[in-house]
């Protein structure tokens, strides 16, 4: 006997009547019409079951810290830096669990089922480090969560040292930390920037560990650091392997340059990550209009054959005073950003959230084919498309066959003479 048996689905490629069959976690049938002995079946009306929502960037180490030690004023970036700077030795180990699991019960129930999070290792403590590793130990039950030791001040820059902050990252890795961080474009030189990606992607193969760095987040035209990352893994045949975030500079570049470096990157079969919801907020600061939007060529890039994921960056932290952990919201904004409103465009986003970004991670078994873990969202909505227009309540979310959380149909009831008594914003 089947665990779990859903009815009547619409799947995000556009399959529609579609029934998934669940046995000890696993997907074993995807086919239409099925009907089978199940312990639970479900009938999903035609709504859309989409596997569950990825997030390839973010700083849970600072989420849901807003005001501590001070709001950041301006909202700017540097500002943002600055408030982390002076929270930092403040911060408890305590403090820092709480939060992150409470970001992360915000995450289940928005069917956020998978975080790739930056942790500062600029800290000679490693506190947040030791905190998070714990994070990761207690919700792996119900959430991937994958660390990358993120040098926040900077490899060779940071006041203290280049030697105690590469010990500081190697500490980290030997601790369990998963991936490889950087930040070249703030080190003090551009030379100085093109040598910590080496420094680091070298550790990386040594190590034999995924890359995943804060590249080119600036509105400088000549922050080209991700050439050089292209460069480096193709020389150490780390293929595949590693992830650009950000790249917002590459909005300012020449075109000719970019039709250049798109080809050096799909090569290198780099993965990049855009961050919709941060890079239009904190990019374009020092003009006045017209006023650069920040973030990277999305649309260019997938068509150069480049994996883009989009990623939430921060939540209610000194960077960024709003966010929920809603992955639509990303795709939504992302979609607008990047004037990706053509039918492949406004699925590509969807995919940004989904697929592309479970790609980055090297997830295993993710997806809604069999053999696939039964780990997928169950949303008020008929499509991707519909999904990221409403930000789509999500009724049930599932992880390996368990139901982790879910949410009464959002309706709105209305009060007026003639029409009818309930709304859904569903197109007719």
């Amino acid at each position: 006997m089947l665990d779990l048996l859903i009815q009547n689905a619409t799947l995000p490629d556009g399959r529609a009547g579609v029934t998934v069959a669940v046995r000890d976690g696993k997907i074993v049938e995807v086919t239409a019409g099925l009907d089978a002995l199940a312990h639970e079946v479900i009938d999903a009306h035609g709504r859309l079951l989409s596997p569950p929502f990825v997030d390839a960037h973010f700083h849970l180490d600072a989420a849901l810290s807003y005001g501590l030690p001070r709001v950041n004023q301006s909202g700017t970036l540097l500002e943002g830096i600055a408030v982390w700077g002076e929270l930092k030795p403040l911060l408890t180990q305590e403090a820092l669990i709480e939060r992150a699991l409470t970001y992360c019960d915000w995450a289940v129930a928005k069917g956020l089922l998978a975080i790739r999070t930056h942790v500062d290792v600029c800290d000679e403590r490693l506190l947040a480090v030791e905190a998070l590793l714990e994070v990761k130990r207690r919700v792996a039950p119900y959430l991937d969560l994958q660390l990358v030791a993120f040098p926040q001040d900077g490899v060779l820059r940071g006041p203290l040292g280049p030697d105690q902050h590469m010990d500081n990252l190697k500490r980290a890795l030997a601790m369990g930390v998963d991936v490889v961080g950087g930040i070249p474009h703030f080190e003090r030189t551009y030379e100085e920037g093109s040598r910590s990606i080496k420094l680091l992607c070298e550790l990386a193969a040594e190590q034999g560990k995924p890359v995943d760095m804060h590249c080119d987040e600036s509105d400088d035209p000549l922050s080209r650091h991700v050439e050089t990352l292209a460069y480096e893994t193709q020389r150490l045949g780390l293929h595949g392997r590693v992830t650009g975030s950000h790249l917002t500079s590459m909005h300012s570049m020449d075109n000719y340059y970019v039709s250049k470096l798109l080809p050096l990157m799909a090569e290198a079969q780099l993965h990049v990550v855009a961050n919709p919801l941060i890079n239009i907020t904190l990019q374009g600061r020092h003009d006045t209009y017209p006023k650069r939007r920040g973030m990277t060529r999305v649309p260019e890039l997938l068509a150069a054959g480049i994996n883009v994921a989009f990623g939430h960056d921060c939540v209610l932290d000194p960077w960024y005073s709003l966010g929920s952990g809603d992955m639509l919201e990303v795709a939504h904004m992302g979609l607008h950003v990047a004037q990706m409103t053509s039918q492949q465009g406004m699925r590509q986003c969807f995919d940004a959230v989904t697929t592309n970004a479970a790609k980055v991670m090297h997830l295993q078994g993710y997806g809604l084919e069999v053999g696939c873990d039964a780990s997928f969202v169950l949303l008020q909505a008929r499509d991707p498309i519909e999904a990221i227009r409403l930000r789509a309540n999500r009724l049930k979310v599932w992880r390996k066959g368990k139901l982790l959380a879910e949410t009464a149909e959002v309706v709105a009831k209305l009060h007026v003479a003639g029409r009818p008594n309930a709304v859904g914003f569903l197109q007719p």
